[in-house]
């Protein structure tokens, strides 16, 4: 058992951020001491109104390119013509890991037969690409997913106007969940940032930090932390690598967008550990 839910807030208003970073490494280092920091290789689709065989040759060329995951986005297509789509992708690449769909999309459908669906489908895990909060209806899918045998990330965004005492209940809530199911291979602390400009995204690098260690030391039975770069770049990302994370996401292959597989291994290096690509769902280190 972890620390307390009143020293988990004593630590968000704590001004020792050295401190509060030494232990969430102290916690790293005990759950991961071969001083491994992985990531993942993934192509994310956009599936709506595409033909099937375009979609297929897009994955083909992605795992050409080193992709072992793959997130499948749906926007508007039909539930049915999405596990159509699902199963034919499994059919053809069975070593691909698959993701699709977030906790907030299913929460609108019928989230049970839709998971159970999905999983029959070959889906191997639903996504975290949207900001998510840790509601009943969330953690339900959840809940829904591990017992249908799928290892999901809690990707909760925080810094969009909730309160210190919020945020910690998301992290109680999904701790919680943990306890229950053991189905989160990771949690990953994403800081809100605004569409179109920054007046909104008032998340400085000290309090990604801080929330970062926080979930690290609180959220004792996830295995493993995701330091994000997205929102707070790669300095930011190196930092949290010493405030209790140990991995860095994913690289998109075949796009211009967002960091390079080989600058995040140099990050990783030069933070004073050895890079290693994993499997989409932590199941197993592919690459040192």
């Amino acid at each position: 058992m972890g620390i307390s839910r009143e020293q988990a807030l004593d630590c968000f208003k704590s001004d020792d951020l050295i401190g509060i970073g030494m232990e969430a490494d102290a916690l790293r280092r005990k759950l991961h001491p071969e001083g491994v920091v992985s990531y993942a290789m993934e192509r994310t689709l956009s599936c709506q109104g595409r033909e099937l065989d375009a979609v297929m040759a897009e994955i083909d060329a992605a795992q050409d390119m080193g992709a072992t995951g793959i997130v499948l986005e749906f926007g508007a297509t039909s539930f049915e013509a999405a596990l159509h789509l699902i199963a034919e992708t499994k059919k053809r690449f069975r070593a691909l890991s698959l993701r699709a769909f977030t906790a907030a999309e299913l929460a609108a459908a019928g989230v049970a037969d839709a998971v159970a669906r999905l999983k029959a489908a070959g889906l191997d895990s639903i996504g975290g690409a949207k900001p998510e909060v840790a509601d009943a209806a969330w953690l339900n899918v959840h809940r829904l997913a591990h017992q249908a045998g799928m290892r999901t990330t809690a990707r909760i965004v925080f810094g969009a106007g909730e309160t210190v005492a919020e945020r910690l209940e998301r992290f109680d809530a999904i701790r919680k969940l943990q306890a229950e199911t053991g189905g989160f291979a990771s949690i990953a602390p994403v800081s809100f940032h605004a569409e179109g400009g920054r007046e909104l995204d008032e998340t400085t690098a000290v309090e990604y930090l801080k929330t970062l260690a926080v979930a690290r030391i609180y959220v004792d039975n996830i295995e493993n932390v995701e330091a994000d770069w997205t929102t707070q770049g790669l300095k930011a990302l190196q930092m949290g690598l010493r405030f209790g994370a140990n991995d860095v996401g994913a690289v998109q292959v075949e796009t211009t967008k967002g960091a390079t597989e080989e600058e995040l291994r140099r990050v990783i290096r030069d933070a004073g550990f050895r890079p290693a690509q994993r499997e989409l769902g932590y199941r197993a280190m592919l690459v040192g």
